[in-house]
């Protein structure tokens, strides 16, 4: 009998490697990426790592460290270009210099300002052989919500909703629990637990009246965000003010209207005066406060305003196998809306997950060609 042997592992096949290990640091790393490596000498991976926690040892340092003393000679592949500056830790580039590491191979230059193709740079003055671009698009992908953040100065933003099959999120009566079953809901609070901020609008405040915690506790303690322009005072009783103390709560609102706000301001809530209330001018305050995540949970008018802006970045759909019916239902996205569909907004690198009787859908928002 004759074994046919497997194909020598590839430079992408190791970057793949070290992408899924990158995804471990979800909700734990930010606002720093998520970074994986892996060290292979003579084709075998005698190291892995990832960014764990924020503050704690980066990748690399994780990969070294479980290689030892057969990291010399060895290389080294990592998802992002190796920090050469301190931070919350030394840089990489001194470890990865002193361990012997004779190549590297990343897949993309990391944007920060401290690094920026100094990192790999330094390998090379030091005779490290360096190849870049190994799994860019993937690495590119994983990371969407740092880059976002350093290029754009706001959060990448998730626009999360629950439908029946016919598109609704509330019958014509507003009845909208529950229209998902268990399932979803269980996957939704996962969702929450790697967010920066949930975000609502005075509607749902006020006909839902939700907590808006993340149950159980996920890797993240999201603070729960409402937004209104305060020309009436927000409820003086509800849910969120009673659980002030479980989680952060703000409310942003424009400068003139703020002290509306006082009595939400002596029960803890943060209130946040803004000059005006477009889309850009909240997200852009989200990102100078350090947020890489933000998950908008609705209702209609908040994702519609979000969406017409160009402002939602990913799509979260839970869609249950009900049918509501009813022209005056509510459909998941209002505002202004796309006039020729052609130009819609298209969702890809879609993932689908079947949630008991429901379906997850989960993908990228893209205003160019469909990829």
């Amino acid at each position: 009998m004759s074994f046919i042997s497997p194909p020598p592992m590839t430079d992408l096949n190791y970057i793949t490697r070290a992408l899924e290990l990158a995804a471990r640091g979800r909700g734990y790393v930010e606002p720093n990426p998520m970074v994986g490596a892996v060290v292979v000498r003579d084709g075998e991976i005698v190291g892995e790592g990832w960014h764990e926690r924020y503050g704690q040892a980066h990748a690399e340092i994780n990969a070294l460290r479980q290689a030892g003393d057969k990291a010399r000679g060895a290389t080294l592949y990592v998802t992002l270009e190796p920090c050469c500056h301190h931070g919350k830790t030394p840089p990489c580039t001194d470890a990865v210099l002193a361990a012997g590491i004779r190549r590297v191979v990343a897949s993309m230059l990391d944007p920060f300002a401290a690094v920026a193709g100094r990192g790999l740079a330094i390998l090379r003055e030091a005779g490290v052989d360096v190849t870049l671009d190994i799994g860019g698009p993937a690495a590119h992908r994983l990371n969407a919500p740092y880059l976002t953040r350093l290029r754009a100065g706001r959060p990448w933003i998730h626009g999360k909703w629950a439908m029946s099959l016919d598109g609704k999120v509330a019958s014509f009566t507003g009845s909208s629990q529950w229209i998902t079953g268990e399932g979803s809901r269980v996957r939704a609070h996962l969702l929450r637990g790697t967010m920066d901020g949930i975000v609502i609008g005075r509607g749902t405040l006020t006909i839902d009246n939700p907590i808006l915690t993340t149950r159980p506790p996920g890797p993240r303690v999201a603070t729960r965000i409402v937004l209104t322009h305060a020309e009436t005072p927000l409820p003086d009783e509800c849910r969120l003010l009673r659980t002030i103390d479980e989680a952060p709560l703000m409310v942003l609102c424009p400068t003139a209207n703020a002290s509306r706000l006082d009595a939400w301001a002596c029960r803890g809530a943060e209130i946040v005066s803004l000059p005006d209330m477009q889309p850009l001018t909240i997200a852009q305050e989200w990102g100078r406060r350090g947020m890489t995540n933000v998950l908008i949970e609705g209702g209609p008018g908040v994702l519609g305003t979000f969406m017409d802006a160009g402002l939602i970045d990913e799509a979260h759909a839970f869609i249950a196998p009900k049918l509501i019916g009813g022209s005056g239902a509510f459909s998941p996205i209002a505002g202004m809306g796309i006039a020729d569909v052609n130009k819609s907004p298209r969702v890809v690198d879609w993932q689908v997950e079947s949630l008991g009787c429901d379906v997850y859908l989960n993908g990228r928002v893209t205003r160019g060609e469909c990829m």
